[in-house]
């Protein structure tokens, strides 16, 4: 398991590094006036699942250590998590276009309160590979969440089979079914009036 936390350890200082640099790709969006707050709460919780992944994954070197921390990142996690639902509440965007942020939020804090109650199981029960396995599983998890993040922040293209069936409905629903037929051309008008000469008495 101590391998797999090294490795994990590298992956994660890499992704971090790597998030930096969306960050400052993605300047312009995080300063906008509508929208800057979504992008803020992306870019923070991206770095909040990577600096998850970092700390357990490095604390778990240390023997005895990785219960302790598991509990103190992911108390804090949710602390973020609570403080990004406030302040969209507070920003009045919490709206159909934002759903799928919070829905994402939501996630992600279900996946702290498991790595919390986990935590707490390895401090009750030292040596339980159990619980050291489920934080290794959440280590992984938190690495996908950020990796997706850090893809909506930069704008990267989302192509899903919802998305794309609902496109392709309405574009069969927008075509006509059968292919109408050529319109008649226009009858001529008479003329309006018949120009008449006057014929004075012969």
């Amino acid at each position: 398991m101590n391998d797999f936390f090294t490795a994990s350890a590298s992956v994660a200082g890499a992704l971090i590094g790597l998030l930096f640099v969306a960050i400052s790709v993605a300047s312009d969006r995080l300063r906008a006036a509508t929208d800057g707050q979504v992008h803020r709460i992306r870019a923070v919780a991206a770095l909040t699942a990577f600096t998850n992944s970092l700390s357990v994954s490095l604390f778990s070197l240390i023997p005895g250590a990785i219960g302790p921390t598991a509990i103190s990142v992911g108390a804090t996690g949710l602390a973020f998590i609570l403080a990004s639902l406030l302040s969209l509440i507070r920003l009045r965007q919490v709206r159909w276009a934002t759903a799928h942020d919070a829905l994402f939020l939501v996630g992600l804090a279900f996946t702290f309160v498991v790595q919390l109650i986990a935590g707490i199981d390895v401090n009750a029960h030292a040596g339980n590979s159990g619980d050291v396995d489920t934080i290794a599983i959440l280590v992984v998890i938190c690495f996908l969440l950020g990796i997706g993040r850090s893809w909506e922040l930069i704008g990267g293209p989302s192509i899903g089979i919802r998305k794309e069936v609902t496109a392709l409905v309405r574009a069969h629903q927008g075509s006509p079914d059968e292919p109408q037929g050529t319109p008649a051309p226009p009858v001529a008008k008479a003329g309006s009036e018949a120009q008449t000469g006057e014929t004075g008495p012969t």
